[in-house]
């Protein structure tokens, strides 16, 4: 297992070998995850140094892209924090989390925008607090938190007792269950994608601002296999964040469904191909559509369709299986 020190030695490590498996998706995102977890060993360090060590036995999670083994060459930050113990103990965790939030940007992975960080104490809770704060976000059933509770599902941990996160993910599947409406709500939520072909067939970049003439994939590409394998999962009660697993483990009665997952694995290696030399985060997610030739152009577009495709079919069946 790979052992690094310090945060300046784990970024020494990114930029030395990042490049080496820039074009494998799965030695690109194991790496993501060494990297990571050092640079938790790290920030646990640093924290018991100052503090002592950990109150209550916890878990870290990614979630995002992290969450789902599907990061590129540059990522953001997407991760919390559950712990066993006494609501006092928040501070302790806290201070983990911020050190951690600290050590990861310094080792290249941007603060998230949403703040969806063990740093935030929506994010560091003790089980009993997660239980409640999922509780509440299903039962509010708002824009915002079942946006909440859609990026806390796509997780898994990295380091501690995985069996904090799936107990968590135990009673939402049992509130769910309960209440079918929800998954219609959490339909809902989803169904604003972003098009990415226009009426005449023609691919659609941004208009305005630093990313004029680039297509946004993950707007345009990604949302739609991923939203819908989250709803198929949340429906079928699979554990796993992974949009690639959650293919594998649906149930043999969403073969049309399952048929589309050559083509996400298509748009992994279509999103690698074409951003591997990224320089930043901001560079991860927008491809220029003057980079692309004809034949690349249509394979895109065709993913795209797939996607929308794949994305009314899953609609269709929460309709049908879910309506009260």
């Amino acid at each position: 297992m790979l052992v690094l020190k310090s945060y300046v030695e784990i970024k020494r490590y990114r930029d030395r070998y990042m490049s080496s498996v820039s074009s494998d998706h799965k030695k690109m995102n194991l790496l993501h995850d060494e990297l990571i977890r050092n640079t938790v060993h790290v920030a646990m360090d640093k924290v018991q140094e100052e503090l002592g060590g950990p109150p209550a036995p916890f878990a870290f999670f990614l979630m995002g892209s992290a969450g789902r083994f599907e990061q590129s060459v540059w990522s953001d930050q997407d991760h919390g924090i559950v712990f066993d113990g006494e609501d006092s103990f928040t501070d302790y965790f806290l201070a983990l989390g911020e050190e951690i939030t600290h050590g990861l940007a310094t080792v290249k992975y941007e603060y998230c925008d949403g703040k969806v960080m063990s740093s935030n104490p929506l994010w560091c809770r003790s089980v009993q607090e997660w239980k409640k704060q999922l509780s509440s976000w299903l039962e509010k059933a708002t824009w915002e938190s079942l946006r909440h509770f859609s990026t806390f599902f796509d997780s898994r941990v990295l380091l501690g007792e995985s069996s904090m996160l799936r107990v968590q993910k135990q009673e939402a599947f049992s509130i769910l269950q309960n209440n079918p409406g929800l998954y219609i709500r959490l339909m809902e939520n989803f169904d604003f994608i972003k098009k990415g072909i226009g009426i005449f067939g023609q691919l659609l970049p941004e208009q305005h601002g630093l990313n004029s003439g680039n297509i946004h994939l993950k707007q345009t590409a990604f949302f739609p296999y991923v939203n819908s394998l989250r709803l198929l999962a949340l429906k079928n009660q699979i554990y796993s964040p992974s949009t690639l697993s959650r293919f594998k483990q649906l149930p043999d009665k969403y073969q049309s469904v399952k048929s589309y997952e050559g083509d996400f694995v298509d748009l992994l290696q279509f999103r690698l191909h074409f951003r591997k030399d990224a320089k930043s985060y901001k560079e991860v997610h927008h491809v220029p559509l003057n980079s692309m030739g004809k034949n690349e152009k249509h394979q895109l577009k065709q993913l795209m369709k797939h996607g929308y495709k794949l994305f009314d079919e899953t609609k269709k069946i929460i309709e049908n299986e879910c309506s009260t």
